[in-house]
């Protein structure tokens, strides 16, 4: 069981892949066939996971995951305890811009609060963005997609070098907040 690195394959041109990793896979297939149908200035490969670690058996032929996608249900305990588990397969280096968090259900009452605190402190451990995403709606996913295709864009260097590190920069601080910083 080897670690997932960001840096072990040779990007390909043009082209950006996305893991989305969900337990309960309510969002990915939405989420992965809007990802693929609103981008067109460059292609976009989507695979699905539910946990981590990936298989070994085809490590060869798999490309290099720009972006890592957990996406969390706040509804359920078993969703952000998979994300948990999953985040110790990946190498630090994942962690610089290649990782995002993606909640769902998140004004759904007092126990999604609490799981929402989690999320987000987290995040701020990792220094990674969180999103949140109504996934209940066409338009919730299809917004969700948009945000992560921008986010995408930084993490496989199709985005600008100048505003690379502005942007990643502003996602990461909206994801430590002040409540957060006194815990």
């Amino acid at each position: 069981m080897a670690l997932l690195t960001p840096y072990s394959k040779v990007p390909e041109l043009n082209t950006a892949t996305v893991l989305l990793v969900e337990n309960e896979e309510e969002l990915q297939s939405k989420l992965a066939n809007a990802l693929v149908q609103y981008e067109k200035d460059f292609n976009v490969n989507v695979r699905l996971a539910r946990k981590l670690p990936l298989p070994v058996e085809n490590k060869e032929t798999r490309p290099r995951i720009d972006l890592i996608v957990f996406i969390v249900n706040l509804l359920s305990e078993r969703s952000l305890q998979s994300v948990e588990s999953s985040l110790t397969h990946l190498h630090s280096d994942c962690f610089l811009g290649k990782v995002c968090f993606l909640v769902t259900d998140a004004r759904c009452g007092s126990h999604t609060q609490e799981r929402l605190v989690s999320v987000r402190k987290l995040a701020a451990s990792h220094q990674c963005p969180v999103l949140c995403a109504e996934h209940r709606t066409a338009d919730g996913v299809n917004a969700a997609a948009m945000r992560l295709l921008s986010i995408l864009k930084v993490s496989a260097g199709i985005s600008p070098i100048a505003t690379t590190a502005l942007y990643l920069s502003s996602l990461t601080r909206c994801s430590v907040t002040s409540d957060l910083e006194e815990d």
